[in-house]
């Protein structure tokens, strides 16, 4: 006998997925072990004979093969089927779970537990794998136990996965109106009573800006149905969270106590707080039952762990960007219009020469009066002059009242007078969505960022991913970061961890304690504490006296500094970049960008793609804090390069390579609008005319050169060059460069050389394939394209001479009529050159360059100018021509060995 256990009390979500199991276990019985919740009872009234229920009585022990356990891992929850798990006959022990971080007291055989928001969603994925349909009662029952779990995918917890889930049900017959009836039946008239009697009885508290509420009800036995009564008072009151407790006699001297816990709080975690207490359930949603406790005590104990978990709300002094961007009352509207343009701001702050804020004029004021013709008008006659303004410890609960009271979309952010940042809707709602993507126990399940272990420990996100860095960095890169931290928070800034390394530490699967990043990006942003362009120097010189074997590299015009240690004995070879905080603007395609100290988030918004836009706050008090402005995780979730800005490719052709490179890399795709950007750039000819018209094209210069670099010297660099030409993008190193058939077998013919004559590395090999690559080119430009490059002189040399070296080969080695004379013809030639002229050469031309490498290089004459003194020669110049002289008679096979090279000096050189 294959039997499936729910939990006591059982729910749709248990009742669901039992229903799916016997279509994945055929023959196997439902046991219900104790009870089940109204909805559920009333369902089974009516629907008990569409599904093989059996009672617990009925069943005989010694038949039992097989148990599997849904919708929790608690042998307490099996009320007495529990004791079914220790019999010696069992074949196995199966559970199927959604409840992440619970320690689970069932010895299973095998175990499904996975962060969904219902237990029925595992079970569907697995129907649909194996190609098994469902009858409309079936589908139905399971459809209900996701709605409910969910709260219809409206509760935290719930995935796309539910999602998909339930589509699929609808598509298998799941009766909506058998749904409806169920999903929300209403309460039965004992709950209305209790629910009166709640609401009269309510106490509140009220925290940072949320409400909290809890009461005991008292009654003379159990009541069925209290989670439904909790939601209903959490929607009439408009609470943030409750703890509803339920008080009644068991016996003379027993009594039993039910707390059921709802919060709509961001970052509570009500199952961490249930199961110090033995109970459980989710971050949202947690119910405990305890005996012969004090009520009020329990009760106490629960509303401190909540009160202790509710966060402080964000202030202005965390939303805002700073420094503002400012302009005088007399400038001029076409000015006012250039700068929103070259920052992308949507308005302006006007102060007087005083610094006094006077006004703030939006885009939208810029676009009349240009429409009017007003362009040479001051701003102060279109500028708003009546405005309303916030502090830096406003609250996010209070700038939002600001907001929607007066229809504002901007609101200036005073410190004694003086404007030190602004907030604007763009900020409000990307908090507001970040606190709801990160709010429930899931909340990095989707890149495995925390262990489910980590998950259930941890209050929030912060500290989880705090410690998640801790735990995966090496001891000694960790106490670099933590040293680098309390440096900033001595200034009084903030710091960051930017960029790859988050993206890197996201993605990594790093035993514990192990992860070594090699090239790490810092920034700081100190708005708020008057932080300058300096401040990322300031730390370095800080950071470089507490390690004195760093070097330190300061570069002025782009306002970082860098530490290098190399073959550090305990951080090896490491890069540590450190800058403040900035926004750029490239004044032409191609050029150098110009930057401005600014905030993290303008730092992240000039990134290139979504997943290096990633900053992981290392400062206190928020340290641990993922800054994910542009949606950085779903696309490491979905494995895709997705790039910020639709000009960011007409900007900076090498983010095209970059793109490409992490593409290649980690095995992701270029999302389709991304790669539209790309063809759109590279198709509009834009770089042709930057080239043109200016002389300096960094990134189509050194930049390209770096990156380039960067991709010919990984593993995957075929890969990525494959990519480059599907992508046209090869026109950035020379309009005509692509990468035909001939190109590709070159490079193959260029590898087979590098690992036969370049064994222990002494060529650059990156260089010798970007060589090869131009060395594709019309010989005309070939020079030119390596010299825009910056390749080293004799990179440019050699591929300036390659056409006249291939066709004095070409036309010289078919004459040659022994080896001596192959060796006199290629010997002028270095190691690279040859390879060059041998990869473009045909078949039998190739074949006597790789016999001269491989044979005749290596022969030495059978003398030297030693045993020519020895025989009495006199020395002078004619050495030379004597041993060349014996070298070619023994490549030519004339002599054999030294006997017979003394006869031939004897014949030829007499005395």
């Amino acid at each position: 006998m294959d039997l499936i256990l729910c939990h006591t009390t059982a729910d749709f979500d248990a009742l669901g997925a039992a229903v799916g199991l016997t279509r994945l276990l055929p023959g196997s019985k439902i046991v219900l072990t104790g009870g089940s919740h109204p909805p559920v009872r009333d369902f089974l009234a009516l629907h008990r004979d569409e599904y093989p229920l059996i009672e617990r009585r009925s069943v005989n022990p010694e038949k039992i093969r097989s148990l599997t356990v849904v919708d929790t891992q608690q042998r307490d929850r099996l009320g007495k089927a529990a004791q079914w798990l220790d019999l010696p006959n069992l074949r196995e022990i199966i559970v199927y779970d959604h409840h992440l971080g619970q320690e689970s007291d069932i010895s299973a055989t095998r175990s499904h537990i996975s962060s969904v928001g219902a237990t029925t969603t595992l079970i569907v994925e697995q129907l649909q794998q194996q190609q098994i349909s469902l009858t409309s009662a079936e589908a139905t029952v399971m459809a209900l136990g996701i709605h409910v779990d969910t709260g219809s995918l409206t509760f935290d917890q719930s995935t796309p996965r539910d999602a998909l889930a339930l589509a699929w049900l609808m598509q298998q017959g799941a009766s909506l109106s058998v749904i409806s009836t169920y999903r929300d039946p209403g309460l039965s008239l004992e709950l209305q009573q209790l629910l009166t009697e709640a609401l009269e009885n309510l106490e509140y508290l009220c925290l940072h800006g949320y409400t909290v509420a809890c009461v005991t009800l008292k009654t003379d036995a159990f009541v069925p149905g209290l989670s439904s009564l909790a939601s209903q008072l959490v929607e009439l009151t408009e609470i943030d969270a409750i703890l509803l407790a339920n008080e009644y006699p068991l016996g003379e001297s027993d009594s039993r106590l039910t707390v059921i816990g709802r919060s709509q709080i961001p970052k509570t975690n009500l199952n961490l707080l249930f199961q110090l207490l033995g109970g459980g359930g989710h971050s949202q949603a947690a119910s405990l039952n305890l005996r012969k406790v004090d009520s009020q005590a329990i009760l106490k104990q629960l509303l401190e762990g909540v009160k202790a978990q509710i966060p402080h709300p964000p202030t202005a002094r965390d939303l805002m960007s700073s420094p503002v961007r400012t302009i005088l009352p007399e400038t001029t509207i076409a000015e006012a219009q250039r700068i929103l343009l070259r920052y992308g701001h949507s308005g302006l702050s006007v102060v007087d020469a005083q610094k006094q804020l006077v006004g703030i004029i939006s885009r939208r004021d810029i676009d009349i009066a240009l429409h009017h013709g007003f362009s040479h008008a001051p701003v102060k006659g279109y500028m708003t002059r009546n405005l309303k303004t916030i502090t830096p410890d406003t609250t996010l609960p209070q700038i939002e009242s600001v907001m929607v009271t007066y229809d504002i979309g901007r609101l200036p952010v005073l410190e004694n007078e003086q404007l030190v940042g602004i907030v604007t809707r763009t900020d409000v709602l990307r908090e507001l969505h970040q606190n709801s993507a990160v709010s429930g126990s899931g909340a990095f399940s989707p890149f495995r960022v925390l262990s489910p272990e980590s998950q259930s420990s941890l209050t929030n996100q912060h500290s989880g991913l705090r410690m998640e860095l801790q735990n995966k960095l090496a001891p000694r890169l960790w106490q670099l970061l933590t040293t680098a931290s309390q440096e900033a928070e001595k200034r009084g800034w903030h710091l960051y961890l930017v960029g790859g390394a988050v993206r890197d530490l996201l993605l990594a699967e790093a035993v514990a304690g192990t992860l070594m990043i090699k090239d790490i990006d810092l920034v700081v942003d100190g708005f708020h504490k008057s932080a300058d362009v300096g401040a990322g120097v300031e730390l370095a010189k800080a950071l470089q006296q507490l390690y004195p074997t760093a070097r330190l590299e300061i570069h002025g015009a782009f306002q970082t500094a860098a530490l290098l240690w190399h073959k550090d004995p305990e951080l090896d070879s490491l890069w540590v970049d450190i800058a403040t905080a900035r926004t750029e603007f490239y004044p032409y395609p191609a050029a150098n960008p110009e930057v401005e100290a600014s905030s993290i988030r303008q730092d992240l918004y000039r990134r290139d793609f979504t997943i290096n836009a990633l900053a992981l706050r290392l400062t206190t008090p928020r340290a641990g804090e993922l800054l994910d402005f542009f949606g950085g995780l779903l696309d490491l979730q979905a494995k895709q390069i997705r790039v910020l800005h639709a000009n960011s490719f007409i900007e900076d052709p090498t983010r095209i390579y970059r793109g490409v490179r992490f593409a290649v890399r980690f095995g992701f795709q270029i999302e389709p609008q991304t790669e539209e950007f790309i063809r759109y750039a590279i198709n509009s000819g834009v770089y042709d005319r930057t080239s043109q018209e200016n002389s300096r094209t960094p990134a189509l210069q050194t930049r390209l050169k770096t990156e380039l670099k960067h991709i010919l010297e990984a593993p995957y660099w075929k890969s990525a060059l494959q990519l480059l030409d599907n992508l046209g993008a090869l026109q950035c190193i020379h309009p005509s460069l692509k990468l035909d058939v001939e190109v590709i077998r070159q490079l193959r013919l260029l590898e087979r050389c590098l690992r036969r004559f370049d064994p222990q590395p002494t060529l650059i090999h990156w260089e010798m394939r970007l060589e090869t690559l131009i060395a594709h080119l019309a010989p005309e430009c070939r020079a030119k394209v390596a010299k825009n490059l910056q390749l080293p002189e004799d990179s440019i040399k050699r591929l300036q001479n390659l056409a006249s070296a291939q066709a004095e080969v070409m036309e010289s080695l078919p004459k040659c009529q022994s080896p001596s004379q192959v060796v006199q013809l290629l010997r002028q030639y270095d190691l690279p050159m040859l390879i060059l002229i041998a990869v473009q050469s045909p078949r039998e031309f190739r074949h006597q360059i790789w016999k001269y490498l491989t044979v005749w290089a290596n022969v030495q004459p059978l003398l030297n100018g030693n045993d020519l003194k020895k025989l009495g020669y006199k020395p002078g110049p004619q050495y030379r021509q004597i041993l060349d002289h014996v070298l070619a008679a023994t490549l030519d096979g004339v002599i054999k060995d030294r006997f017979e090279a003394e006869e031939f000096l004897a014949q030829h050189y007499p005395k």
